[in-house]
C-alpha cells in the first residue's frame, strides 16, 4: 500500500492528466480559436477565420433601437456572421447638427448611450445576448473629433485645436458639426484612453473600429492600444490604409486602394490583372502579419457613392464579393442590407429604414461565410498564390492553402462570358463546388467556362 503522501501525489497527477485530456478532446473543435485570450500573429485568434457585419442601428428596423435589432441576431448567426460592428452608439451633439437626426460621428459624450437607440441597460443586454449566441462585438469610436456641444468644449477647451486669433475650436475638413481634438495635450490622451476602457469594462465589448484613425497621431495609438489590450484581448480596426497604423498596433486596416480598383474593373475601365499592382504595393509596404478589411460596401460608400448597387451593379457584385471573402490577409465585411440586397443609399442624417423581406443574397453569403469558418485554407494568414490563366485580362484566379486544406477561386471580372485554361497551376483532383455542393473531377489543363461576372470556388 502506498504511503499517504505518495498516494495523494499520484491522485493529483492523474487528475491533471484527465483535465488535460478533457480539454484536448473537447467536442468543440474550434475551442482553441475561440479562446478569448489566444493570439495568432499578434491578433486575436478568433478573427483569423472570422468576418465583420456592420450594423446601422438607426436604419436597421422601423424602431431603430437595440431591442428591435436583437430580433435579427439568430438570422445573422444562421448566415454565418461572426463579429458585429455597431456604428457609433454614443449621443449626438445638437449644436450645428446636420439634418434632422445628426451624424453618429458628432459625439456629445463618450461614455453615454444615444437615447435614440435605448438605454445603457439595453446595450449591455444586447452585448450579452450577442455573446451568448457566439458573436463578437466591436463598436465604432470617433477619436479625431467630437460634436459641437461635447462637455469637454467648456470643461477642457485645451483638448481642442483652436483658432489662433479667436481661440474657438476648429472643425476638421468641412465637418461643421464637429470640433478637432488636440493630441498634443497628454491629459486629452489619458481621457480618451479612459473613455475607451469604459466600454470594455462596462459592457465587455471585443474591440473598436476607429474612425479617421490615420488623422490621429501614431504616438497616441502606440500608447493607447497596449493599454486597452491590458484589459482584454481586443480586435482593433482602423479606418485608414496606412502601413503605420498596423505598426501602431491595429489588427486591420481598410482596403481603399483595392476597393477603388475593384470599382474601376467593374466599370470595364481596367483589366482583372490590375488588382495585382495594388496587392503588390501592399505586400511591399505593409507588415507581413497584416490583416486587411475587404468590402464591396460600407456606410460611407453606400451613403455617398451608392455602393454596391451602383458601383458594382447587378451581377457584377458577386465575383467581387467572393474575392473579399476568399483573398489572402482578408477580414471580409458585409454592410447592413447587402444580404437583401437593399438597392438604395441609406441616409446619414435622417431616418431611412432598410427594407428587409427577400434576403436574396443570404444563401450566397451563407455559403461563403461557412466555408471561411470551416476551411483553414481561408484563414487570414493562410498561403495565397495567384494563378496565371490564358486570359488574365478578364479572369482573376488564385489558390489558398493551409496544410491539407486547399481552396481554388476562379473569377470572371468582365461583362462577357469567358472560356480559359490555367497556365501556372495544376489543380487536378476531386473538389467540391461550394455553391452547388457537388463534387467535380478537375483535370490538368482542362478548359473552364464562366458566365459574365461568373465565379467558381472549389474546396479540395
Amino acid at each position: 500500500m502506498l504511503p499517504l503522501k505518495k498516494l495523494l501525489l499520484a491522485l493529483f497527477v492523474m487528475a491533471a492528466m484527465v483535465s488535460c485530456n478533457s480539454t484536448g478532446n473537447s467536442a468543440d473543435g474550434a475551442a482553441a480559436n475561440t479562446d478569448s485570450a489566444a493570439k495568432t500573429d499578434g491578433h486575436p485568434s478568433w478573427i483569423m477565420q472570422g468576418n465583420i457585419y456592420e450594423v446601422n442601428v438607426r436604419q436597421y428596423t422601423p424602431e431603430g433601437t437595440f431591442n428591435a435589432f436583437a430580433a435579427n441576431l439568430q438570422r445573422l448567426k444562421d448566415m454565418g456572421v461572426q463579429t458585429l460592428w455597431f456604428m457609433p452608439i454614443t449621443p449626438i451633439s445638437k449644436v450645428d447638427r446636420k439634418g434632422e437626426l445628426g451624424s453618429y460621428y458628432a459625439v456629445s459624450n463618450y461614455t453615454a448611450i444615444n437615447p435614440e437607440f435605448g438605454t445603457m441597460d439595453d446595450w449591455k443586454a444586447l452585448v450579452k445576448k450577442c455573446h451568448d449566441l457566439g458573436f463578437k462585438v466591436i463598436i465604432d469610436w470617433v477619436p479625431n473629433h467630437t460634436g459641437g456641444d461635447h462637455y469637454w468644449l467648456t470643461e477642457h477647451p485645451d483638448f481642442y485645436v483652436q483658432d489662433s486669433v479667436t481661440g474657438k475650436a476648429l472643425s476638421p475638413y468641412d465637418w461643421s458639426d464637429t470640433r478637432k481634438l488636440n493630441y498634443a495635450n497628454p491629459v486629452l490622451e489619458d481621457s480618451m484612453i479612459n473613455a475607451l476602457k469604459f466600454w470594455i469594462k462596462e459592457s465587455d465589448i471585443d474591440g473598436f473600429r476607429c474612425d479617421v484613425a490615420g488623422d490621429v497621431p501614431d504616438a497616441f495609438w502606440k500608447k493607447c492600444i497596449p493599454a486597452l489590450r491590458a484589459e482584454k484581448n481586443i480586435f482593433m480596426l482602423a479606418e485608414g490604409n496606412k502601413a503605420s497604423l498596423q505598426e501602431d498596433g491595429f489588427d486591420a486596416t481598410y482596403t481603399w486602394d483595392e476597393f477603388s480598383m475593384m470599382k474601376r474593373i467593374a466599370k470595364g475601365e481596367r483589366p482583372a490583372f490590375a488588382l495585382d499592382s495594388v496587392l503588390n504595393r501592399v505586400d511591399s509596404t505593409f507588415p507581413k502579419t497584416r490583416l486587411l478589411m475587404y468590402f464591396t460596401s460600407n456606410h460611407d460608400e453606400n451613403s455617398w457613392n451608392k455602393a454596391d448597387y451602383a458601383t458594382m451593379p447587378g451581377d457584377s457584385h458577386a465575383p467581387f464579393a467572393v474575392l473579399t471573402q476568399t483573398i489572402g490577409k482578408s477580414v471580409p465585411l458585409i454592410y447592413s442590407g447587402q444580404e437583401e440586397p437593399y438597392l438604395d443609399s441609406i441616409s446619414f442624417f435622417y431616418k431611412d429604414t432598410i427594407s428587409f423581406s427577400k434576403f436574396g443574397r443570404a444563401d450566397f453569403y451563407t455559403k461563403l461565410l461557412n466555408l471561411r469558418k470551416t476551411n483553414t485554407a481561408l484563414a487570414a494568414n493562410a498561403a495565397f498564390t495567384k494563378i496565371a490563366t490564358s486570359n488574365d485580362g478578364a479572369i482573376y484566379a488564385y489558390s489558398r492553402e493551409n496544410g491539407k486544406d486547399k481552396v481554388v477561386v476562379l473569377l470572371n471580372l468582365s461583362a462577357t462570358p469567358q472560356t480559359f485554361t490555367l497556365t501556372s497551376a495544376d489543380i487536378s483532383g476531386n473538389a467540391t463546388n461550394i455553391f452547388t455542393g457537388k463534387t467535380e473531377a478537375v483535370t490538368k489543363g482542362q478548359s473552364f467556362n464562366l458566365a459574365a461576372w461568373g465565379y467558381l470556388v472549389l474546396s479540395y
